[in-house]
């Protein structure tokens, strides 16, 4: 099994995706693991998310996680559908309890949040809401105190901003969901362009 560190290590972002429809879920993965980024990030917003990790986790390279788990129960019907890893909006010492083994990357935003995810074990964090929750100049100052905590910034950022987190030496990877737009229809070779741009984009 992958660690954490694994999984943050294998490209610099890792795309976060809201699948509407699972005929879309398996010609995205192909494009984004084709453009260079193989972790993906499967949030459950939508009713067709377990059968999209389903579906994407049949594409060659590809490494498919569940993303906005809530609670054990969500915990449970994402590893049923074959999520390698989890990924949280936030944290509670119930769903930090129930993780077990999986992979993991929990939310944090606070001092607090962080001290509680630590107290548990986890080193590893998702920054969440980046920018909304003061950007790059507040990570500075969380890292600056928790010197053994990698981060994975979600929210807000885009192409043009990444570099500027990656070049952070806490950050190990960003998340970002302008490789997929939602809203636009999906076209593979746009996504695999811009999966390219952000693969080509490296951390210290």
């Amino acid at each position: 099994m992958r660690t954490i560190d694994d999984i943050m290590g294998l490209a610099p972002v890792i795309p976060v995706l809201v699948i509407d429809r699972v005929e879309d879920a398996m010609p995205i993965a192909q494009a984004l693991v084709e453009g260079g980024l193989p972790v993906l990030e499967v949030t459950l917003r939508t009713p067709v998310a377990f059968d999209a990790i389903r579906a994407m986790k049949q594409v060659p390279g590809a490494v498919v996680g569940a993303g906005t788990v809530l609670d054990p129960t969500q915990l449970m019907d994402a590893r049923a559908a074959g999520a390698e890893f989890i990924v949280s909006p936030g944290f509670t010492t119930r769903l930090g309890e129930a993780i077990g083994a999986t992979p993991f990357l929990p939310g944090v935003s606070t001092t607090g949040d962080i001290m509680r995810a630590r107290d548990l074990g986890f080193t590893r964090l998702k920054f969440f809401p980046a920018e909304a929750a003061g950007g790059l100049p507040v990570l500075k100052a969380l890292a600056a105190v928790f010197g053994e905590i990698r981060f994975c910034p979600t929210g807000g950022i885009t192409q043009d901003s990444a570099p500027a987190w990656l070049a952070e030496p806490a950050v190990a990877c960003v998340g970002g969901s302008w490789l997929v737009p939602r809203s636009q229809t999906v076209d593979p070779e746009a996504i695999k362009a811009r999966a390219r741009a952000a693969a080509a984009l490296r951390s210290n």
